[in-house]
Order: C-alpha cells, then structure tokens, then sequence
C-alpha cells in the first residue's frame, strides 16, 4: 500500500494517512487480516512523528477499520467492508452535507456532484 503525505495541505496529517488506508481498504488493495506495519516504522518513511500515527490508527480503530492487537500490532479489521448501519449512515450523510451545498453555491450540477461521488473527473 502506498501512501503519501502532503505537509503543505489543510488535511491534517492523522487524517490524511486515516483517508489513504480507508481508500486501500474500500479499493480492495488492503484486504482483511493484512497486516499494518507498526506506527514507528510507518512514521519512519513517511518522515512523521510516531504520535500521528498512533492517532491515525486510533481513528481507524474507532471507526472498525483496523484492529490493534496487544504485542502483534495493527491489521485490517475483518469486517473493515460491512454493511453501514443507520448510525453510520447519517454520520456519512452529516459530513457530506456542507460539500454537496458548498459544490451546488459554486454551480455544479447534480450531474457533476454524482460523477465526483462514483469518483469521476468533471
């Protein structure tokens, strides 16, 4: 799994190495069981501090995206791809609210707004 971190975005860092294993897990290129590497190594050659991936893994954790088991370290949780519940649901329908209204005051179409959900270039 590759993963790049962007010093210079808005994204905090936490977030932004969180996003790219959500995206490694929702595109099937992390599967259930696989093995994270430990936050010390991974903050290594990403060139971050250890702490914000610890924080990382923790929201992933929160969220079932990863397990952390004590003295074998992180893997992609086993119902990482799962039905949503209601509750996930309308967190989903929550944070996106705001884009969609902030893409529909700069004009784009319903149309537009779909294509950049399936992951289209408009």
């Amino acid at each position: 799994m590759y993963i790049e971190i962007d010093e210079q975005s808005e994204i905090p860092l936490y977030l932004q190495l969180a996003n790219q294993i959500i995206r490694a897990i929702a595109t099937g290129e992390a599967m259930p069981y696989e093995p994270l590497p430990s936050g010390r190594a991974l903050a290594g050659d990403l060139g971050i501090n250890m702490h914000t991936v610890n924080k990382a893994y923790h929201y992933l954790e929160d969220k079932q995206f990863i397990q952390v088991l004590p003295k074998s370290g992180a893997i992609i949780h086993p119902a990482a791809r799962r039905q949503a519940t209601q509750e996930e649901k309308e967190d989903i329908s929550n944070r996106l609210q705001p884009i969609i209204d902030e893409a529909k005051c700069l004009q784009l179409t319903d149309d537009e707004i779909y294509q950049l959900i399936k992951g289209e270039k408009i």
